[in-house]
């Protein structure tokens, strides 16, 4: 699948992650300095929402639209993941009321971006992270992927989430 930046075609940098595959387990950095681990088997759903940064109107949108979205999901947790610094992304939560989302930063070697696939290596966003959605079940495997086709618009919010399953958001089929 193509992404484009304002319709000029992009290259992304790192390894492919496709549905059905077990998802990379990679460490990033909390708002608070602390560690984060995201992908693998974790016992929830996890929504990873993949951002070039939450200071653009784009990201900042679909960081609130998923923290409205995820709030009635129980067994679900979702995390902002952009190379913005902690310290910016936890002021972005609390400026913007931001409390069912967890935000990690891949500032530190772009680990994730590597990892899943989602680095950009060309376009004058080079070197941040295309805006992408990986649905993670509870044993580890990925779900969902959406690498948003062009990077300035949102993704498909309503794919993602019913890939959970059900809508409820414990994994049924009801």
């Amino acid at each position: 699948m193509s992404v484009t930046f304002k319709g000029t075609a992009v290259e992304l940098e790192g390894n492919v992650v496709n549905v059905g595959q077990r998802a990379p387990e990679v460490d990033l950095v909390a708002k608070d300095l602390s560690s984060l681990k995201v992908g693998g088997a974790s016992g929830k759903f996890q929504v990873l929402i993949v951002v070039p940064s939450l200071d653009t109107g784009v990201c900042a949108t679909e960081a609130r639209t998923f923290n409205q979205k995820v709030a009635s999901k129980s067994n679900v947790e979702a995390t902002v993941i952009s190379l913005d610094l902690p310290f910016a992304m936890g002021r972005f939560c609390l400026t913007e009321g931001i409390e069912n989302l967890r935000v990690a930063s891949d500032f530190r070697g772009a680990k994730f971006g590597k990892e899943y696939g989602v680095l950009l290596a060309s376009s004058p966003l080079a070197g941040l992270l295309t805006r992408a959605i990986f649905v993670i079940d509870p044993n580890g495997v990925v779900v969902y992927k959406e690498l948003v086709s062009e990077i300035t618009t949102e993704p498909n919010y309503d794919a993602a989430l019913k890939a959970i399953g059900g809508g409820c958001g414990c994994g049924c089929s009801h």
